[in-house]
């Protein structure tokens, strides 16, 4: 097993009978606002970049993300839904997932090949889990003193097979 630890992620390599798995945690950049999104993109892309396995004793290990046949990137990625917080829980209250995913800043990235080029996203069937108040079903932001929070799916696990 190898570990990569870069600023805001932190990356492991192993082999689990006998497949190559690279498991990827990370925060990237936060904020509601499109240019968040551009940043998050960003850290994505230097993740890719400056993650590196070393070889040991030439024994074909992958030395690169991409190089493994099983990818796990999970963590908090920080896309979020770009709609209205009013609008966000009118729709997940409706149980209308069609509607925000055609919002979500993650799949809108991924469909322009902006970030995480060649994943795909599994099929959502359920609310956004960001962010719920501690030990209760109501959404962060219900109270207006608490600061507004839109709920979002920005916690997640994806998986690519190459």
């Amino acid at each position: 097993m190898l570990l990569r630890f870069w600023p805001g992620s932190i990356s492991v390599s192993m082999s689990i009978h006998h497949t190559p798995f690279c498991f990827i945690c990370t925060h990237l950049a936060s904020g509601e606002k499109e240019e968040n999104a551009i940043k998050r993109n960003a850290d994505v892309h230097e993740i890719h970049r400056r993650t590196r396995f070393s070889s040991l004793s030439g024994l074909g290990l992958p030395k690169s993300i991409n190089d493994h046949e099983r990818i796990i990137w999970l963590g908090d990625l920080n896309y979020r839904i770009n709609l209205s917080y009013e609008r966000t829980t009118e729709l997940t209250s409706k149980r209308d997932w069609s509607m925000l995913l055609e919002q979500d800043q993650f799949i809108r990235e991924l469909k322009k090949g902006r970030a995480f080029n060649g994943w795909s996203e599994g099929t959502l069937s359920f609310a956004p889990t960001y962010k719920y108040e501690l030990n209760c079903e109501s959404y962060c932001g219900e109270d207006p003193k608490s600061g507004r929070r839109t709920p979002a799916w920005n916690e997640a696990a994806k998986l690519q097979e190459i």
